[in-house]
C-alpha cells in the first residue's frame, strides 16, 4: 500500500530520497519491523483481555500425558490473533499487493486462521471439548487447497509473463536442470501439501516457543528463496527458475519472521499466551502455500523437517498400535507418547531444553535446504 503512495508523493512532489521505498530488501526489512512492533505492543492487551474473558488453556494433563502440563492451565490461548495481525497488516503495508502471489498468500493464511479460530472459539468459549470436528477441519483445509490447486492450473497468468511456463513444474532437490511436471495430479498434491503443512505444524505447537520459533526460521530461509526466484540475475547465477513477481513474497516471509519474534516474547518458557489452532494452521497453511508458490514444494520434508518428523511419529505412533492391537489383542506403543516432543518430556527432559534443540535442528535443516541450490 505504502507503494502508491510514495508514487503519489513523486509523482507531486518529486522529494529526494524517496526511492529506497522501492527496493524490495528495505521493504521486507520494513515489514519484518512492523510486525514486531505489532506483536509487541499488541499482545498485552489482547492477553489481559482474554484473561478476563476466561479463553484460557483447559488442563491438558489427559490429552498429553505429561504431568507438568497442569501448570499451563489458565494460560490464555487464541494467540494466533496477535500473529495474524502481525502478518497480514505489514504485507498490505508493505508489499505490492496486486501482485497475485502475495494476495494467494493473504487468502490462504487468513482463511485457516479462520479455521483454526472457530475450532478455538468452540472449544475456550463454547466449551467443546474437541472443538471443531475434526472432518469439518479437514474440508477446509482441502476446500482452500483445492483453490490453490486451481488458481494455479487453470489461471497461470495472473502470476506473471513466464509463469505459466512452469505453473505445475516443481524442482528437485540436489538435481540440476531436471524438473518433474505434476500435470493431471498437480490439484490433488496441491490439497494434500496445503492439508499435510497445516496440520503438522499444528501437531507441533505443543511445548512453549516451539512451533513459533521453528516457524519464524523456517520463514528466514523461504525469505531468501523468494528473494533470489524472483530476482532475474541470482536465479540465473542459481540456475533456477526465476519466477517475476515472486520476489514479493520476500515481504510476506519477513512479516512471518517479525511476527514470530514478537509473539515469542511472550510465548517462550513459561508461556503468558498460546497461539491456538488459530495461529499454527494459519502459519502452517502460509509456510505450504510459500513452497508451492515458489516451485519448492520438494523442499519441504527438508526445510520443515521438525514439522515432518513430528507428524511421522504421530502416524507411526497411531500405525504401530492398531497393527500390535489386531495381531496382538493389546496395542503397543514405540515412543512413550506421540507427537515425539513429549515423548522427550517423559524421558524426563525439560521443555525449555528440548525446544531449544528443535531450533538448533530446524536451523541445520534451513542451512541444508539452502544448500540445495548449489549443491546440485
Amino acid at each position: 500500500m505504502f507503494n502508491y503512495i510514495v508514487e503519489l508523493i513523486e509523482t507531486l512532489f518529486s522529494p529526494p530520497g524517496m526511492g529506497v521505498f522501492h527496493y524490495l530488501t528495505f521493504r521486507a526489512a520494513a515489514s519484518a519491523i512492523t510486525a514486531l512492533v505489532l506483536s509487541v505492543v499488541f499482545a498485552p492487551p489482547i492477553i489481559r483481555k482474554l484473561k478476563s474473558s476466561q479463553h484460557v488453556e483447559q488442563n491438558k494433563v489427559e490429552l498429553t500425558g505429561v504431568g507438568t502440563h497442569s501448570l499451563k492451565a489458565g494460560t490464555p490461548t487464541m494467540g494466533g490473533l496477535i500473529i495474524l495481525l502481525a502478518v497480514l497488516v505489514p504485507t498490505i503495508l508493505w508489499a505490492r499487493i496486486e501482485n497475485a502471489f502475495v494476495i494467494l498468500a493473504l487468502v490462504v493464511t487468513a482463511f485457516l486462521g479462520g479455521v483454526g479460530f472457530l475450532d478455538d472459539y468452540l472449544k475456550v468459549v463454547k466449551k467443546f471439548k474437541k472443538g471443531l470436528i475434526g472432518k469439518y477441519k479437514l474440508v477446509g483445509q482441502i476446500f482452500i487447497g483445492l483453490v490453490v490447486g486451481i488458481t494455479i492450473y487453470f489461471f497461470p497468468d495472473l502470476f506473471g509473463s513466464n509463469f505459466d511456463i512452469y505453473n505445475t513444474v516443481t524442482t528437485v532437490p540436489f538435481v540440476k536442470n531436471i524438473n518433474l511436471d505434476f500435470g493431471y495430479l498437480y490439484i490433488p498434491i496441491m490439497i494434500f501439501i496445503i492439508t499435510a503443512t497445516s496440520n503438522a505444524v499444528n501437531l507441533t505447537d505443543g511445548l512453549d516457543g516451539l512451533a513459533i520459533g521453528t516457524v519464524g526460521v523456517v520463514a528466514l530461509a523461504l525469505a531468501l528463496i523468494c528473494y533470489v526466484t524472483g530476482n532475474a540475475k541470482f536465479a540465473e547465477y542459481l540456475n533456477i527458475m526465476n519466477l517475476q513477481g515472486a520476489g514479493e513474497l520476500t515481504v510476506f516471509c519477513a512479516a512471518i519472521v517479525g511476527a514470530s519474534l514478537g509473539f515469542l516474547w511472550y510465548n517462550g518458557y513459561p508461556a503468558q499466551i498460546f497461539m491456538g489452532d488459530t495461529g499454527s494452521l494459519a502459519l502452517g497453511g502460509a509456510i505450504g502455500v510459500l513452497c508451492v508458490l515458489v516451485k519448492k514444494e520438494f523442499l519441504l520434508p527438508i526445510l520443515g523437517g521438525v514439522f515432518f518428523a513430528e507428524t511421522l511419529s504421530v502416524i507411526i505412533q497411531v500405525t504401530y498400535f492398531k497393527y500390535t492391537k489386531k495381531k496382538y489383542g493389546e496395542g503397543r506403543r514405540i515412543f512413550l507418547i506421540a507427537p515425539v516432543h513429549h515423548h522427550f518430556e517423559k524421558k524426563g527432559i525439560h521443555e525449555s531444553k528440548i525446544v531449544l534443540r528443535y531450533y538448533i535442528v530446524a536451523v541445520i535443516l534451513a542451512i541444508i535446504a539452502l544448500a540445495t541450490f548449489k549443491v546440485r
